[in-house]
């Protein structure tokens, strides 16, 4: 199938996701976060454009699936990105959907609240990416995105109406974010998130360039820590233990909270206290 394809993130042995299929509406995410790896393989990544004749062909593949699937929407991009409102494609794929699969939307975007009557219907969870919970930061560090008080708003508007949430704290970036750890746990959690997914920036060349042009004061510091750290294929990680410290944190901030904790390609499984690392264990 073209549409729906088999979520294996580079063949990584790190990835513990559990078996899913991948479905993006869009190519390329105007959220333009610096930290983004969309860029590495996606040619002009932050310019979103519709995929042509997307529903029609959707349709012919849920005819294929079997039983029901898990799909998460999306991976490479946003599915809603703000041409979404007018698009309707991410709500064209979510009426196909129903019936025929269950479905893990990963997004940034408070417009995930309009189709609230279709996620009513669907056996489905909202994970929402949160960085920081500082305005002026946010615009830094994800410049197209909606703000960190419209997502916590979406989140709770989903946890009211039924449907399970969880936060993405994606990526922890140290001298950036790392100091707020606990309080954005503590807004997951107080805007009904039962589950968080957390792990490490792990740069490769374009946004290891962007952060660098982006927070020149800073970069110094990044640039020292990730020398002692590994590269993983094209990626830069920082140092196993400091690694395991920051996600240790997280978990922390989670168990104090009664949430559950995974992190994501990050190599420590006995870290994990969820059923899944993606969130997915939250669909009903």
């Amino acid at each position: 199938m073209e549409l729906l394809r088999e979520f294996d993130p580079w063949k990584d042995p790190l990835c513990t996701c559990p078996p899913k299929l991948s479905l993006n509406p869009y190519t390329g995410c105007s959220h333009a976060c610096l930290y983004c790896y969309i860029t590495s393989y996606i040619p002009r990544g932050f310019e979103c454009r519709p995929k042509k004749d997307l529903l029609r062909r959707l349709e012919r593949e849920v005819e294929k699936l079997e039983g029901r699937p898990l799909i998460s929407m999306c991976n490479s991009s946003d599915p809603y990105p703000p041409m979404e409102r007018e698009l309707l494609l991410t709500r064209g794929c979510l009426e196909r959907l129903v019936g025929r699969a269950r479905v893990l939307l990963v997004t940034k975007s408070d417009l995930v609240v309009r189709d609230l009557d279709l996620l009513s219907r669907l056996p489905c969870a909202v994970s929402m990416t949160l960085t920081t919970l500082k305005p002026e930061l946010a615009r830094r560090l994800e410049p197209g995105a909606p703000s960190p008080e419209e997502r916590l708003k979406a989140l709770r508007k989903l946890s009211d109406a039924g449907v399970p949430v969880s936060v993405r704290l994606d990526p922890i970036i140290p001298g950036l974010n790392e100091a707020e750890i606990q309080t954005i746990v503590e807004a997951a959690a107080s805007a009904g998130a039962k589950h968080v997914t957390s792990s490490t920036f792990k740069p490769r060349a374009d946004s290891w360039e962007r952060m660098g042009r982006g927070f020149p004061n800073l970069f110094p510091y990044l640039r020292e820590l990730y020398s002692k750290g590994e590269r993983r294929k094209r990626s830069l990680y920082l140092p196993s233990e400091m690694r395991r410290e920051l996600m240790g944190r997280v978990r922390e901030a989670c168990l104090s909270l009664g949430l559950t904790f995974s992190t994501c390609r990050e190599g420590f499984p006995e870290l994990q206290t969820s059923g899944s690392c993606d969130g997915s264990h939250l669909i009903k």
